[in-house]
């Protein structure tokens, strides 16, 4: 289509379709189910649903805003239900204007509600809200679950009795692994919380890491009961969530330092005893250090061992290039999706979406690249913030289909040439 915005890069893959998402081109987290997309929005204050089953012509279809003063940056959709975060929303705090301030350390301590009360009267929502998306276009609320705090970032659900939400409740110094009950969604209950010792600051934990590093569970992949957890700077945890009431540690491992921290996303490859790790690129011009998506074999859970990286883009100066530039998203093969062992679809932030063949885990390699067109207008806030594309998350369909989301882009969907 000669309409389409034309990519930056592009190595086996195509651009089929794009949208501005009804002039809310900004995303941070997507779904696609039922020939729907679910977007959450990091600066429009709320979430989108798109039809897409026309992938050359996605429409918006529908905007719910967000609470005031709420974040709802992330969400989950799975068979009838939808789940989306409710949070303080930090970055229309002064306090993180600098990005270094909200990813150097602990986000409780910045704004004073880690010793156990709230730094003021809360006026944001805080929690898990809970729709009904039976109807694909039309979500309607049957649930919420509160949070006493700054309230969740991420949610991991894929059916079943649990949803598993990194929260961040008054008295810890930041997010933590909550797991929570949706037997009944119109009534979801708490049922465990996990945390690395240290952060329980109301109960009288002390850090044991330096104040300028960031111990926080951006999220957690949960299979055959076992959860990995990515901590930021506090690397990575594998809890046994077997009985949800009492999270059990198997192992925890951290490379930071002598790497630079922000551990973010978990992918676990259980019928090959694999699982990817990648690193959150946080600042630009790799000022936190090159960061990389790392391959441990975990057929010995207890310990993990790292066998290699993923290859990092270099077909372009994208360290010089403005924005960050690293890894940030997986696609998490989730039921209904694309799922595949050997095959991993990331975003690269400043350096687009990629695909890598791991079918020999010692060695893998790209497989394709795209990296699409800057955006036309900003839709972040922030002060400063450069216009290139800054790619953050992708979801792959059951027919191969790629859906990429971007801070000030829009949609893009792609096609891999396999």
């Amino acid at each position: 289509m000669s309409d389409l915005p034309r990519p930056d890069f592009a190595r086996n893959m195509r651009l089929i379709g794009h949208s501005d998402q009804g002039g809310r081109a900004d995303g941070l987290q997507i779904m696609v189910q039922r020939g729907h997309a679910y977007i959450a929005h990091p600066w429009s204050g709320g979430f989108s649903v798109l039809d897409v089953r026309d992938p050359t012509r996605p429409r918006p279809v529908l905007f719910v805003p967000a609470p005031p003063e709420t974040w709802t940056i992330h969400l989950q959709a799975h068979e009838d239900l939808l789940l989306v975060v409710n949070a303080r929303d930090l970055f229309a705090d002064a306090a993180f204007a600098d990005e270094r301030v909200y990813y150097g350390r602990s986000v409780g301590d910045t704004i004073g509600t880690a010793g156990g009360g709230a730094a003021r009267a809360r006026s944001w929502t805080a929690g898990v809200t809970i729709y009904d998306i039976a109807v694909p276009d039309a979500p309607r609320q049957i649930g919420f679950f509160p949070i006493e705090g700054i309230g969740a970032h991420r949610v991991w659900y894929v059916g079943g009795r649990y949803a598993y939400v990194s929260a961040l409740i008054d008295g810890f110094t930041d997010y933590i692994l909550v797991i929570v009950d949706l037997a009944n969604p119109t009534k979801p209950v708490e049922a465990g919380r996990f945390w690395i010792p240290g952060m329980n600051r109301a109960a009288g934990e002390t850090p044991s890491w330096p104040e300028n590093r960031r111990y926080a569970l951006h999220h957690a992949l949960v299979a055959d009961n076992i959860a990995y957890g990515c901590w930021r700077d506090g690397g990575l945890t594998i809890v046994d969530v077997a009985d949800p009431s009492a999270p059990k540690l198997v192992t925890h491992r951290n490379w930071s330092p002598p790497y630079g921290g922000g551990t973010h996303s978990p992918l676990p490859l259980h019928d090959r005893g694999l699982l990817v790790v990648a690193d959150e690129a946080v600042l630009d011009h790799e000022e936190d250090g090159r960061k990389h998506t790392w391959i441990f074999d975990i057929r010995e859970p207890s310990n993990p061992v790292s066998i290699s990286t993923l290859p990092t883009p270099d077909e372009a100066d994208y360290v010089a290039k403005e924005g960050h530039f690293g890894p940030h998203n997986l696609h998490e093969n989730r039921p209904g999706s694309f799922v595949s062992s050997t095959l991993i679809f990331a975003t690269y932030q400043n350096a687009g979406i990629r695909a890598f063949d791991i079918s020999d885990p010692y060695r893998p390699r790209e497989t394709g690249a795209f990296v699409p067109a800057g955006p036309t207008r900003m839709v972040d806030r922030r002060p400063g913030r450069p216009a290139v594309i800054q790619s953050t998350d992708v979801f792959v369909d059951a027919a191969g289909l790629l859906y990429a989301i971007d801070y000030n882009a829009g949609l893009s969907i792609i096609e891999y040439g396999g």
